[in-house]
């Protein structure tokens, strides 16, 4: 019902922010699985990685530019927003630093996985589980809208 009664200028920055928010979770969801999958196997660690990388970045990006293009829109960026979009900033720019960190661990790991080392690139996909919980959070609060 509440999306009958929006403005069509807010249907294509929504659109962008939820898809980039689904491929983002979906490309951290398979970063996860081949983390936990792996075992030390090299192939399945360096999938981890690119798909961090050719996914889950630019998804990234996506989300968060399309969330302040919508929040600017809505007039929700400042002091007075929802609970639920300070929840979704606050993990976006979190999740933004620790996708940093596990993209520069992941490429000095691939790097080292000729030499059968797999303790960097297992951290940085390690990290994508922290950034896949948070972002559940994220999606229930989004969801729920929470006062």
């Amino acid at each position: 019902m509440l999306a009958s009664i929006r403005p069509d200028s807010w249907t294509l920055p929504l659109f962008l922010h939820v898809l980039g928010a689904m491929v983002l979770v979906g490309g951290l969801l398979v970063t996860t699985t081949s983390a936990l999958v792996a075992r030390g196997d090299g192939r399945l660690l360096r999938i981890g990685y690119m798909t961090l990388v050719t996914v889950c970045l630019p998804a990234f990006v996506v989300m968060r530019l399309a969330a302040q293009w919508i929040a600017s829109k809505e007039q929700l960026d400042g002091s007075d927003a929802p609970t639920w979009v300070g929840i979704g900033f606050m993990t976006a720019d979190a999740g933004f630093v620790l996708l940093l960190i596990a993209l520069i661990l992941g490429g000095i790991g691939v790097r080292r996985l000729r030499n059968g080392r797999t303790g960097l690139v297992r951290a940085s996909l390690f990290i994508s589980v922290v950034m896949l919980a948070a972002y559940i959070v994220t999606i229930w609060a989004m969801g729920a809208k929470p006062a």
